[in-house]
């Protein structure tokens, strides 16, 4: 009997606002922007994309084609998403993070 299988998707276990922060920071700390891009996609599809849309002041269909792969949001979009989720974007010294 073959073994069934499904697709992997990250926002299934995205479950609190302290795992979507992990995985944002994450993303940040290792990826480049097209990754972080991607990743508040996926935060966002984790939260319910029409009610952050709701919540960022945005169109569901505008937030879907601002965090597709073509996609090219501005950062007042990025700051409203962000905001919406309940997260603060924040700076940290390169110093810091290597030492990490």
């Amino acid at each position: 009997m073959p073994l069934k299988t499904s697709r992997f998707d990250i926002a299934r276990h995205l479950e609190t606002d302290a795992d979507i922060a992990e995985f944002l920071t994450e993303t940040l700390r290792e990826g480049d922007a097209a990754d972080f891009i991607h990743a508040l996609g996926t935060a966002a599809r984790a939260r319910g994309m029409t009610e952050i849309a709701k919540k960022a002041g945005v169109s569901r269909a505008s937030l879907y084609k601002s965090l597709s792969e073509n996609g090219n949001p501005e950062f007042d979009t990025i700051y409203r998403l962000c905001n919406a989720m309940g997260l603060r974007l924040t700076t940290t010294p390169l110093t810091e993070l290597t030492a990490i």
